[in-house]
């Protein structure tokens, strides 16, 4: 979608410059589809281009991106000054600001400051800007026990020591530059215009947009594309399912190496109906499905919510999410739900004038969604309602403190900590968020999406639906709510204990308890995935799929997933080593303005 967005065709005349929109990247990717098109013509220009962007959601999604690395890093410790200076070697702090900080870069406020006095409580600073600034109490977390550490020569802080500052919410506090990148995207799911897009830390520093070109793999934020497959398979959210590790040979799979995955917290709840296993993010779960219903067949039905097939291998670890896939194509996914089955094709420009004041350019939003429905409008209603007990009940509970009852998403982590997701939504708003290194390694113990992205995600809704009513979704026709047992998923009576839950119609739950689906064991090795019609289970789950064949093989075991991929815009291999050669883009000649004319 990100490729057919650039493409957007443009036209221009006379030369003006770019207005400071707070949003860097978003004016790189409109320079960018500018110069891929029409070359250097488009500096003579006078062209004001207008995007989607609403402009107090860009600053609170810029807001939401430094909050979420400042939280990191104070997690990560700090890693010392940038620099030791000798403060009697100056006569004044004006001095010593102009010949210490004037040629130091602040990057999105993280100002350069020397160290003038300090205590164990308090840290007294002299900024760039030439401001004398005391900071104590959590301003200081990050330094705290360093301060005045004889014992560190390498991470004390005292007089001398330039660190980095920051005001955040109105009160300084003591930063550092981090090295950690994230990102975020707030598509509106009606239309697919793009309301806010943060590409990175910060644009000056370094010029990747990890939201349209950092290719990384989904990790457990792919799951619910598997799942909705699975009930368009029979599949309901009552199925039972086992949580239980497994093990495929080498001899197996055809592979070199044996498959051992296994759930993050090294766990297991034995059966378990469908609804559990992804608020609580199973992963031996997740392939047990993937397996019942065919990779290929999955690979074939993620392409209904906009990915292209071959970024997402007919694996079993597909159910992991080892594809790869950005930030902008997972938020038209994921509108896909939001919006009740209709694909979504983001785009950031809507209107395009020229010098006499002429509308050359405008947008239709109708034509970024798709006339007809992609996937069942009751697929998408249960699918949702699921990844509401995501946040009410399972990986994502911090976003309760947001006290919305419509929200609706899913955590992702991928294999050691190296990316970290969260994506979520309402009717109303698809926001992604992300947070990783451009050369994947991991983020840390513990560093999960629900921990290093959730946060990022719940600061951008909670600016983003204020006053905005909680929806109440309606339940579409053709499905049903029935009572079922809790432990084994099938149709109680009026008089037993159980819980409720949504069924397609013509798919209630069984009245009695069926078997759990197992890997089936096999010895065939197999280069391709199963066919679309075949099943991977033992014992099928109901009566209606007694009819598929048997599984001539397992799917092999994919590439290790430890590795993301990175890739540029517009190229067809993904590379994690290397970004795109714009380290200093000429400035483009158009204004870029968001509907407001900022």
């Amino acid at each position: 979608e990100y490729d057919e967005a650039i493409k957007f065709p443009l036209k221009f005349k006379a030369a003006k410059t770019i207005g400071n929109l707070n949003a860097d990247y978003v004016a790189e990717i409109v320079r960018l589809s500018m110069f891929q098109r029409y070359g250097e013509d488009i500096y003579q220009s006078g062209f004001k281009v207008y995007t989607t962007i609403k402009k107090q959601n860009q600053v609170a999604a810029r807001a939401a991106v430094v909050q979420g690395i400042v939280e990191y890093e104070l997690r990560q410790g700090f890693r010392g000054p940038e620099k030791n200076i000798q403060l009697s070697a100056y006569q004044n702090t004006t001095e010593l600001v102009d010949k210490e900080l004037a040629d130091i870069e602040t990057y999105n406020g993280f100002m350069p400051a020397i160290v003038i006095s300090a205590d164990k409580k308090t840290v007294k600073v002299v900024s760039k800007q030439g401001e004398t600034i005391e900071i104590s109490g959590t301003g200081i977390a990050l330094i705290q026990k360093h301060l005045l550490n004889t014992n560190e020569t390498n991470l004390a802080v005292k007089p001398g020591s330039l660190i980095r500052i920051v005001k955040l919410d109105g009160n300084w506090q003591v930063v550092q530059l981090p090295k950690v990148e994230a990102s975020l995207i707030a598509i509106n799911p009606q239309t697919g215009a793009v309301n806010a897009l943060i590409g990175g830390f910060d644009f000056n520093q370094n010029k990747y947009n990890h939201v349209t070109q950092a290719w990384r793999q989904p990790g457990s934020s792919f799951k619910p594309f598997v799942y909705s497959a699975a009930l368009e398979k029979g599949f309901t959210p009552a199925s039972v399912v086992e949580d239980a590790p497994f093990s495929l040979s080498a001899d197996e799979i055809g592979s070199k190496d044996n498959w051992e995955p296994h759930n993050y917290d090294e766990k297991y709840a034995g059966p378990i109906r469908l609804r559990t296993a992804l608020t609580e993010s199973k992963n031996m779960v997740s392939i047990r499905v993937l397996q019942s219903i065919g990779p290929r067949y999955a690979q074939n039905y993620i392409t209904k919510f906009g990915f292209a097939a071959k970024d997402h291998p007919a694996y079993l670890a597909m159910a992991l999410g080892s594809g790869s896939t950005t930030s902008w194509n997972l938020a038209a996914g994921y509108a896909v739900f939001a919006n009740s089955g209709y694909q979504v094709k983001p785009y950031l420009i809507s209107k395009i004038i020229d010098s006499d004041g002429k509308v050359v350019e405008s947008v239709n939003p109708a034509e970024h969604i798709s006339a007809n429905r992609v996937i069942d409008p009751r697929n998408a209603f249960l699918m949702t309602s699921i990844m509401q007990d995501v946040i009410k009940l399972g990986t994502a509970r911090r976003a309760n403190v947001l006290g919305r009852s419509d929200l609706a998403g899913k955590t992702g982590t991928t294999n050691n900590q190296m990316d970290a997701w969260f994506a979520g939504f309402n009717p109303k708003e698809v926001a992604i968020a992300w947070m990783g290194y451009d050369t994947p390694k991991s983020l840390g113990k513990n560093e999960t999406g629900g921990r290093a992205a959730l946060p990022i995600w719940i600061k951008y809704m909670e600016f983003a639906l204020k006053n905005t009513p909680i929806f109440q979704y309606k339940v579409p026709d053709g499905v049903v709510k029935l009572k079922i047992d809790a432990y084994n998923g099938t149709l109680a009576n009026d008089f037993d204990d159980g819980i409720y839950e949504y069924f397609y119609q013509e798919n209630p739950p069984p009245t009695t308890a069926v078997d759990f689906p197992a890997l089936e064991d096999s010895t065939e090795p197999s280069e391709i995935a199963p066919s679309d019609s075949t099943t991977m289970i033992t014992n099928p789950l109901r009566a209606e799929n007694t009819d598929r064949p048997a599984p001539k093989a397992h799917a092999p075991a994919p590439a290790p997933v430890e590795e993301a991929k990175m890739k540029p815009a517009n190229t067809n291999k993904p590379n994690h080593d290397k970004k795109p050669n714009n380290t200093d883009p000429t400035e483009s000649a158009v204004r870029i303005l968001n509907p407001d004319g900022y």
